[in-house]
């Protein structure tokens, strides 16, 4: 498994309805990309915003990395969306679970 974990937080002037379909639109994408495993995001309550996206390999997520139209609203996120954010990338993460017995 590939981990990708994005930490963001967007700027007070964006266009939220362009941002948010974007925003969908990269979702459903990357869903049908050959090598997803998950997607999920998570709001704090400063407003930073926390995605994690789980892939099946390294190639597969670079794959998604260069997926043009990916490649596009990438440089609209810097551009028109992102006040800052951190991308972290891992192969191998340590995995521990835990599941309570029924």
């Amino acid at each position: 498994m590939f981990l990708v974990v994005f930490r963001n937080r967007k700027r007070a002037d964006i266009d939220a309805q362009a941002y948010g379909a974007d925003a969908a639109r990269m979702e459903e994408l990357a869903r049908a990309q050959p090598g997803f495993l998950s997607f999920k995001s998570y709001v704090a309550d400063d407003g930073e915003v926390v995605a994690i996206s789980e892939w099946s390999s390294e190639a597969a997520m670079h794959a998604w990395g260069s997926h043009p139209d990916h490649a596009a609203i990438q440089q609209r996120g810097r551009a028109e969306y992102y006040h800052d954010f951190t991308l972290f990338a891992c192969d191998a993460p340590r995995i521990r679970r835990f599941e309570r017995p029924d």
